[in-house]
């Protein structure tokens, strides 16, 4: 059995038309959140929360699909592949030579989310330097017949 590492939501139609009556958030606004139930209360967020809710917002009116996860959240192999583009039995290999920190669970790796997020930015910085270095090399092979 499979657990879910992300579970998505997105707003209907007629949802996303109710969400943009909403003012967009500013970095001056503040958020108070009114909790009903026992003890009705007001409390006011922290700005990085009024930030994030902001950033929710804008992107479920835009109809895109939003999940969150916790950077500690421990994936399997198959979930790390797709995260990062690789196959699964290279993503195994990255785990046996190190580049990639594990656990066992049981017979099963995991992963930490973080670790596979740390591992995709320097896998995308060398890749950028590839590319750099192959449009320098058709530079130098087009102008100059090196």
């Amino acid at each position: 059995m499979t657990s879910q590492v992300l579970e998505f939501v997105e707003l209907s139609e007629s949802e996303r038309h109710q969400m943009n009556a909403l003012p967009s958030l500013g970095e001056a606004d503040r958020l108070i959140a009114h909790l009903s139930g026992a003890g009705d209360r007001a409390v006011a967020l922290p700005p990085q929360i009024v930030a994030l809710v902001g950033s929710l917002l804008a992107r479920l009116r835009q109809g895109e699909r939003i999940g969150i996860l916790s950077d500690e959240e421990e994936i399997s192999p198959q979930e790390a592949s797709a995260i990062l583009g690789l196959s699964r039995p290279l993503v195994v290999h990255r785990m046996n030579i190190g580049d990639l920190p594990f656990r066992y669970a049981g017979t099963h790796r995991r992963a930490r989310l973080k670790d596979v997020l740390a591992l995709k930015a320097k896998l995308d910085a060398t890749q950028a330097v590839l590319d750099d270095l192959a449009d320098e090399t058709e530079i130098l092979m087009r102008d100059h017949g090196i």
